[in-house]
């Protein structure tokens, strides 16, 4: 889809929900920096354990889901996001104790590169496979050795990056807010918990525990909340390249935060993701995002009353919906919303 056949709401949408991704990007860039205090004191899987469980526990007691809104394959699809989170989370952890972290993350990305490369169409493929040379010229993955388990995790971590960024959409298409979050992660809570938890429950003191709690809300709540959100305004193909800058935020943060100089193949690498970036916020909008009434019946749950009636007086109303949907959102999680103008 050209830029020229976007209608301007098209694009203004395509423009916002780019800007949630770039924002949710950097909350996990940051939310990783300031987990490296803690992972020296209960490792990397045990960081991960206490920012999945403190993110399942708050989401939980902010929205307070009712099954009752959700349906049945509603709640399957909620789960399945749950455990592809958990594992996207535990197999990178995993892979970077046997694999430099370039060859890792390099790997980890073909999860969001083969979304981009099946999801997109035509010219926005270009924009696929430019995001991908430029993640190799960032992680550089030549450099290092290769173990084969590692090897093996980072493709499990990259398959479920990919089943991660589905399901988001497909949730939150169907619930409206955070409400299909707090269906998932207190699932991702239980998988990481039996998985990591055992060996690192021993260890823990009032001090990491309040610790992890801070850290849950920049990672992953805050992010995986924009992430849904752009999800509903972005394409797949589109959101899956835009991942891309993912690698580049990483270089900047440790050139600013850290002195680590990047090579000139890094800087490129710089370069061909922000292109890619670019091109996939011109032309990311969702060209099949439900509308008029298939919309509202799809995605008005989660909303309060008050709201749907509002919403059902105004069938077709698709620009509605989203103001709307956005407000519960800033009611899920506590955040007073601007009076109208």
């Amino acid at each position: 889809m050209s830029r020229r056949s976007l209608h301007p709401s098209a694009r203004s949408s395509a423009r916002a929900g780019s800007s949630m991704a770039v924002a949710s990007m950097l909350c996990v860039q940051l939310g990783l920096a300031a987990s490296v205090g803690l992972a020296g004191q209960v490792g990397a899987a045990g960081t991960a354990w206490l920012r999945l469980f403190w993110a399942g526990v708050l989401l939980l007691v902010v929205v307070r889901p009712r099954p009752s809104s959700f349906s049945r394959e509603t709640l399957r699809a909620g789960a399945a996001l749950g455990v592809v989170t958990a594992g996207v989370t535990l197999l990178f952890m995993a892979a970077v104790t046997r694999l430099p972290l370039g060859t890792a993350s390099a790997l980890e990305f073909l999860g969001p590169l083969g979304v981009a490369s099946t999801r997109s169409r035509g010219p926005a493929r270009a924009w696929a496979a430019l995001a991908g040379v430029g993640v190799l010229c960032l992680t550089q993955p030549w450099a290092g050795a290769v173990d084969p388990v590692g090897v093996g995790f980072a493709l499990g971590a990259a398959g479920c990056w990919a089943a991660y960024i589905l399901l988001t959409q497909r949730i939150g298409d169907a619930v409206s807010g955070v409400g299909g979050l707090a269906i998932s992660m207190p699932v991702a809570a239980v998988v990481a918990t039996v998985v990591a938890g055992p060996e690192v429950i021993g260890r823990l003191s009032p001090e990491l525990l309040l610790a992890g709690l801070g850290l849950a809300i920049l990672l992953p709540v805050v992010p995986f909340s924009l992430e849904m959100l752009a999800l509903r305004r972005l394409s797949t193909g589109a959101f899956g390249t835009l991942m891309a800058l993912e690698p580049g935020f990483a270089l900047v943060i440790g050139f600013v935060a850290l002195h680590q100089a990047p090579n000139p193949l890094a800087v490129a690498g710089v370069g061909f993701v922000v292109a890619a970036g670019i091109g996939a916020e011109r032309s990311g909008a969702r060209p099949d995002r439900p509308s008029g009434q298939a919309a509202l019946e799809r995605e008005d749950r989660g909303l309060d009353p008050v709201a749907q009636a509002e919403l059902h007086q105004h069938p077709g109303d698709v620009g509605l919906h989203r103001r709307l949907a956005d407000e519960q959102l800033g009611r899920d999680l506590g955040v007073r919303q601007p009076a109208a103008q």
